[in-house]
Order: C-alpha cells, then structure tokens, then sequence
C-alpha cells in the first residue's frame, strides 16, 4: 500500500466508469484487478428525546464498510477540538494537565461488518438510521447490508507496477446517482513525506487522477484534502497522551530537583518518535475513508 490522493467527479455520467475504464485500458496499458465496492450510512442521536435532556445540537455518526473494515466517524459538535484545547492551555484558561473526556471527532474501526449495529441494538442506544432504504435486487446479490443511504460501486486498475485507481459511482438509495469516486494509490511511497500544493494535494497523485479522466466537457472535479489539524483530532489516543503528559511531569519533576544530570543519557530530547504510517496497511484505508466521508459531507450528500 501506498500514498493515495483522493477526487470526486461531481457531475459524472451514468456511464462515467465505463469511459474511465476505456481510457487506462487504452491510453495507460491499464487492467482490471477487481470491484470496488463501498458502502456508507448515517445515523442521528434521539437523546435529547430522552426526558430531561435538553441538548442545543445533536451527535451525528457516520459508517463506512471497505472490505472487512467498517469506519465510523462521530462527531459531537459541542465537545471542543484538539486546537481549541491547545489553545485553552497557551491561554492559561485551562491547567496544562486538562484532559477532555472527548474532542469534537471520534474515528473508530470495526470489525467484522455489522458489528455496531449489533452493539446499538445491545445497549439500547439511541441511535437510529437517518435513512431507512430498502436494498435492490442488484444490491441485494452483492450483499449489501439494509439501510445504507449510499453505497460506492466500481472497479480497481493497475497501471504497471506503481499505480492502483479506483474509480466508482456514487449511488443513493433510491437509485439517484451523485458523481463519481476516483482513488489513486502510488505504490512506492508508503511515507505521508511528499511535495504537496498549497491546498494540501499532491501534483504527482493529481496529475494521475486527471490524465484517467475521459475527454469530458464541463468536467468538473474536486480534489479531496485534509488538514493536518483535523487529522490529529482523529488520530487522537487518549492512553498515549496520558502517558506523554506523565512522562513530561516526570522529567521536570527530576530536572527540579537535579536528578537529570546525567552526562551519559542528554541530549535525546530533539530524537523524533515514531508513529504509525499514514499510508500503511489499514491506517491507508482508515485514512481514505475519513476523506470519502468527509467529502460526500461537504457536498450535503450525508
């Protein structure tokens, strides 16, 4: 797995995969390697239905199911985000120590599919499906679940040895078609370290995503960005920071009280950690997924 730039053709038609498909085949010496299949839904909090609740904004909870995986975004528009905490901090408003019990945007991964449903139904949760849809006989056979507002179905090439594209329709449940869904993955760069424009894209991934494109008039297409602000929300592990917050009271702790002079271990502090990558293994998809969402959100299409 590799770096990957995501895109949306917006006004994409019903025959858009099969002249995408045409043109790697032909143009690119391009192949097929098999089906892209996605499918997300939607859900909202009845809670302040509950008596003595009374919330000014509600939770939302967005699931996406990629292959085995099922991705869930919940977003708690009263909670604060990770800057605002940072901020509150610098601003000693809040003590260098303050934890929230959550930020604004929680990103989970399940396993197997269903699983969360399954947990709702289990505690009584009061979540319930923005969208109930009934699935089509089509849909139906490929084992899509029941109640999904959209669902993603395409195809994935190869183009040599470097480059995989995934391409799909967009569908909602009621049959409307809103675009398409194009995913380029460069093979050899399983680092998020690479030349990006200044709205956050990678020319390398963007030019592959339009030289794939068919000679349309009127395209149009958007590149799907993400900041690194919003992805340290969702990358946000409360045990690890606890223990960073602990480590950091500890070593001033010892350097108050001159236990850290210690000529044989100084020095380390500029030494970076290391982290998981971005565009490895199922961080890839985790981080994929939160831009599908974030994308079909932005266009009111969730």
């Amino acid at each position: 797995m590799g770096l990957t730039g995501l895109a949306r053709w917006i006004n994409a038609p019903q025959d858009g995969l099969q002249a995408i498909s045409k043109n790697i085949m032909e143009n690119h010496n391009g192949a097929y390697k098999g089906p892209w299949n996605l499918a997300v839904k939607s859900y909202r909090s009845t809670l302040s239905q509950a008596p003595g609740f009374q919330i000014p904004s509600e939770r939302t909870m967005f699931t996406l199911q990629m292959y085995d995986n099922v991705f869930v975004l919940l977003e708690d528009p009263l909670a604060p985000t990770r800057a605002d905490v940072v901020q509150a901090i610098i601003d000693k408003t809040a003590p260098p120590t303050f934890q929230p019990t959550h930020y604004r945007t929680t990103f989970l991964t399940l396993n197997p599919p269903g699983a969360l449903e399954q947990l709702l139904a289990q505690l009584k949760a009061r979540w319930v499906p923005v969208r109930q849809g009934s699935t089509s006989g089509s849909t139906a056979q490929r084992g899509q679940t029941f109640g999904h507002q959209l669902i993603i179905e395409g195809a994935v090439f190869s183009i040599g040895s470097d480059w995989l594209v995934r391409a799909g329709i967009v569908t909602m449940t009621g049959g409307e078609i809103k675009g398409m869904l194009l995913e380029a993955e460069y093979l050899p760069l399983p680092t998020l370290n690479v030349g990006e424009a200044a709205d956050g894209t990678s020319e390398l991934l963007s030019n592959l995503l339009t030289s794939v494109l068919p000679n349309v008039p009127d395209a149009k297409t958007v590149a799907v960005t993400i900041s690194d602000a919003q992805w340290e929300d969702v990358l946000w592990d409360r045990e690890e920071e606890e223990k960073t917050l602990k480590e950091v009271a500890q070593a001033k702790e010892k350097e108050a009280t001159g236990e850290a002079d210690d000529v044989f271990v100084y020095g380390d502090e500029d030494i970076p950690t290391t982290r998981r990558g971005d565009w490895t293994g199922v961080d890839r998809d985790r981080r994929s997924a939160f831009l599908i969402i974030g994308a079909l959100k932005s266009e009111g299409i969730l």
